[in-house]
């Protein structure tokens, strides 16, 4: 199939948004969603962007039934690592499921680990739900590990009321 691999722009936000819901539905987890499309612009397209993307897309003889020709994305952000320094972390990977299968999402991710190796960053991290076996399976597949199972840490958030606490002296 016949796709391109390109940054993300501010115009592809509405896009974006969309896919992190559909995401986010698949996930088991729409209610957890509150970015909203303005979010997305001001937070990645902003002077100091707090995340970068990139977009899969499909000429238009191969857009979706809804008119979708962005079939596909990945978030990112740089973060530094204690012990190997620079890294770069996927906080989002996904192509629409009729899309899948057809290397996009390889596409996106070795987009991401370029990126990230042309600035000069020695890891790549992201999570992934443990039910979701065909996900891990392909990241498998392409080298990574599963530092939960092989060296024991855990992911941990700190969020809501709890973080406000938390940032009390």
């Amino acid at each position: 199939m016949d796709f391109s691999i390109r940054a993300a722009n501010v115009e592809d936000c509405k896009d974006i948004a969309r896919m992190i819901m559909e995401l986010a539905e698949y996930e088991k987890m729409a209610d957890q969603v509150k970015v909203t499309q303005r979010d997305l612009e001001q937070d990645g397209f902003s002077k100091n962007p707090f995340f970068h993307g990139i977009v899969a897309e499909v000429p238009e003889q191969h857009r979706t039934k809804e008119g979708h020709t962005k079939i596909g994305y990945a978030l990112y952000f740089y973060s530094y690592s204690s012990w190997i320094g620079r890294a770069v972390y996927m906080e989002d990977l996904y192509v629409m499921p009729e899309f899948r299968g057809k290397g996009i999402g390889k596409a996106l991710m070795s987009k991401v680990a370029q990126l990230g190796l042309a600035a000069g960053c020695h890891q790549l991290n992201f999570t992934v739900l443990d039910w979701n076996k065909s996900s891990l399976d392909f990241y498998v597949s392409q080298g990574c590990v599963d530092v939960t199972a092989s060296m024991g840490y855990h992911c941990m958030r700190c969020e809501g009321e709890a973080l406000q606490n938390l940032a009390q002296p």
